[in-house]
């Protein structure tokens, strides 16, 4: 699949409110004290099994994830809150294959002349509470690779996410791709309650960068106590 028009907005928040939400047996990965928690807007495309070619309509939908960032058995990764999605299809596929808490929204992307990229959800999952995201951001400045030991590649060189079923058994899914070409990004918010259902006030300027289109590769997740 790629990844493409992806922004990455953080906010730092009290490790106190966010460990609470996280299945028993993952702990809360933390940067010089403090958590994070991730607004993650972007465009999938070319979604389809190795050497199988991708599907019109079915293989390239928009996503926004909502997400913190944990370690299990020494490994770090990212734990999923939420992930909305354009497509019904893969909403459902993905619920049942990955145990992820995928939901309908209807989405939409537009960008302009001048590279502004205008994103647009609002969740429509049937039993799950309402979350909104409206906002236009652009890419600024250099490109760049983040450098170990930064805020920026904590937050972004994760290459495994975490789910749990609904017996709490976790499972673990490897992603693979090459490192982040990023830059800063500015963003104007007119809506954002992606948090609001986890009961978390986004408090503060966010930190943003936006990441270049990337090629990934990801595995099935496997039981982590296998």
């Amino acid at each position: 699949m790629t990844w493409s028009e992806l922004l990455f907005a953080h906010w730092p928040v009290d490790p106190n409110i966010l460990a609470p939400l996280l299945p028993v047996g993952l702990t809360l990965d933390t940067h010089e004290g403090s958590a994070w928690i991730g607004v993650v807007p972007f465009l999938m495309s070319d979604v389809a099994p190795r050497c199988c070619p991708s599907i019109p309509k079915l293989s390239r939908f928009l996503e926004l994830n909502v997400r913190t960032y944990v370690i299990y058995d020494g490994k770090p990764g990212v734990w999923f809150f939420s992930l909305d999605a354009a497509s019904r299809i893969a909403v459902r596929a993905a619920r049942a294959t990955f145990n992820l808490p995928y939901m309908d929204a209807s989405m939409s992307l537009n960008k302009s002349d001048s590279d502004l990229i205008t994103y647009q959800s609002e969740r429509t999952h049937r039993g799950q509470s309402p979350a909104t995201f409206d906002a236009s951001y652009r890419s600024i400045g250099e490109t760049f690779h983040a450098l170990c030991g930064t805020l920026e590649h904590w937050l972004t060189a994760r290459y495994c996410l975490y789910s749990a079923d609904r017996q709490g058994r976790l499972y673990r899914g490897q992603i693979d791709h090459a490192p982040w070409s990023l830059s800063l990004a500015s963003c104007e918010e007119r809506q954002n309650t992606m948090c609001a259902p986890l009961g978390i006030d986004l408090i503060g300027r966010p930190h943003l960068l936006f990441a270049q289109p990337i090629d990934v590769q990801a595995w099935m997740a496997v039981r982590c106590d296998y």
